[in-house]
């Protein structure tokens, strides 16, 4: 996300734009004053504090080692740094900056969420039974995509809602738990999602609800929000 995915500076489909213009295919490489470590097994196959972290639009950014500091783990050499070298995520069992563990891929500095409190209004209806209809309402303000629109839990119709068993897990907001919507023997899969555990910086967001607006009948007035 952020520099290189979503709506990126470096992404394909960037929300600006550069003046003057830059390459397409520029990639951005920078140094990463963290130590990271890959462990399979229980053992340490990557151990590294001289990490470059390499952004390259349409994915998220990935670390790249000198090449000494991988070992017993298949690496691909690093075009944008000579003598660095990658590892594929999935090659290790656990990833791990300083001593917390990351995931799905490797932490974004410029990523960032932010939950502000709103009166930006938000509906939100499913077969004609109307679920959310409120103002008061939290702006989930994330690097380089839309902004949601989050609403606490006993504003929403919770009686025509039934815990799905979908998760999903976001490297800076944690694991969602999703919801699906029950109306007169009908039911939509997966219309909301909810983290009711989430990670420090989405804590303003514990427990509330989200709705994809194809999946249901949703009106807001928050310009560019899902």
């Amino acid at each position: 996300m952020s520099l290189s995915s979503g709506r990126g500076p470096l992404s394909a489909h960037r929300a600006g734009r550069f003046v003057p213009p830059i390459p397409d295919g520029t990639v951005y490489v920078e140094p990463l004053p963290r130590r990271v470590r890959a462990v399979v097994d229980g053992r340490t196959v990557v151990d590294s504090e001289e990490v470059l972290l390499v952004h390259r639009g349409g994915g998220p950014p990935v670390y790249a080692f000198p090449e000494g500091h991988v070992t017993g783990l298949a690496s691909t050499q690093e075009p944008a740094a000579p003598g660095h070298v990658t590892v594929a995520w999935e090659a290790a069992d656990a990833w791990f900056e300083e001593d917390e563990e990351t995931f799905l891929h490797a932490r974004n500095p410029y990523h960032r969420v932010e939950c502000l409190r709103t009166s930006r209004h938000l509906r939100v209806a499913v077969g004609g039974v109307v679920l959310v209809d409120t103002t008061s309402t939290t702006g989930v303000y994330e690097t380089a995509l839309p902004p949601r629109l989050y609403v606490a839990r006993e504003l929403v119709r919770t009686d025509v809602l039934v815990r799905s068993a979908t998760t999903s897990f976001c490297p800076y907001k944690g694991t969602a738990s999703y919801w699906s919507a029950v109306v007169d023997g009908m039911t939509v899969a997966d219309v909301a999602w909810s983290y009711d555990d989430p990670l420090p910086e989405s804590e303003a967001i514990r427990g509330m609800l989200s709705f994809y607006d194809d999946r249901v009948e949703l009106t807001h007035d928050m310009p560019g929000a899902g």
